[in-house]
């Protein structure tokens, strides 16, 4: 671990294994932890924890924005020496990861999209649920909030249609800096990574996006749109985390190491 200081955050910085250079990023709420379980091992891997995120300090500027977590992920990969690298994350990650490839195309060498919960939209109604949670934290703290989010519509639909999203939002209340982190919540899930369409359909390199079923933050329905925009994308869609979560692992992981082993050789992908 490392630390890049940004304006005033103090930011926590992996950069471990040896090969091609991957920068992968966490989804919202999710640090180092979440990144070292879903990325395989065999390649060289830089992580930053977003601010807020792990052990990074909030930093002064706001509101929080995919301007600016990409702007510091870049300067994260400038830190580690990478003029061109592959990008990638896990929702929020994956997000951060598009906007990297399309407002700096020559940087990005392929992108890895799992999860994604963004397109081309900000405030997607998938983030509904987060916005939910971050409100009622904010307006009535952690334990009162939790109470009335745990007897909404929300919860109620996400236990039947989406546990694991479930866990995860109720898990927002527990935080020692839930306070705190809840604007990171509400500024983030209103936010997009600003790209369009046409943005990712002049993207001329290769890409990997995966999915799953039973998955109301992560829609299926987002995965097979990105993978439709970018001209050289492969889609693939892997056994749920809420269904059966070591195979989704395992599933992720081969899909992520094919693609990059079989990209490997690709001049546009050797690392720098």
């Amino acid at each position: 671990m490392g630390t890049l200081l940004r304006d005033g955050a103090a930011l926590h910085m992996t950069d471990t294994g040896e090969g091609l250079a991957v920068v992968f990023q966490h989804g919202l709420g999710g640090g180092e932890a979440q990144v070292a379980q879903t990325f395989p091992a065999g390649f060289r891997r830089i992580t930053l924890e977003c601010r807020g995120h792990g052990g990074s300090g909030l930093g002064k500027r706001r509101p929080f924005s995919f301007e600016i977590f990409a702007d510091d992920v870049l300067a994260a990969a400038d830190r580690a020496g990478l003029d061109r690298f592959v990008a990638g994350g896990v929702s929020m990650g994956a997000a951060i990861a598009l906007r990297l490839a399309c407002r700096h195309p020559r940087r990005v060498a392929a992108l890895v999209l799992v999860r994604p919960a963004w397109t081309f939209s900000p405030a997607p109604q998938n983030m509904q649920p987060i916005t939910e949670a971050a409100e009622l934290i904010l307006e009535h703290g952690t334990d009162k909030g939790r109470t009335i989010f745990a007897r909404s519509d929300t919860a109620t639909r996400l236990y039947r249609e989406a546990p694991d999203n479930l866990s995860s939002l109720l898990g927002y209340f527990d935080r020692p800096d839930a306070k705190e982190f809840a604007q990171v919540l509400a500024d983030i899930a209103s936010d997009g990574p600003g790209v369009c369409d046409r943005d990712v359909a002049a993207l001329e390199i290769p890409g990997l996006v995966v999915g799953n079923a039973m998955d109301a933050v992560h829609p299926l329905s987002s995965a097979y749109t990105l993978a439709a925009a970018m001209p050289h994308a492969v889609f693939a869609e892997i056994t749920p985390k809420a269904r059966n979560s070591a195979r989704h692992f395992i599933e992720l992981h081969e899909q992520i190491s094919s693609f990059l082993q079989s990209n490997s050789n690709a001049r546009s992908l050797i690392p720098s």
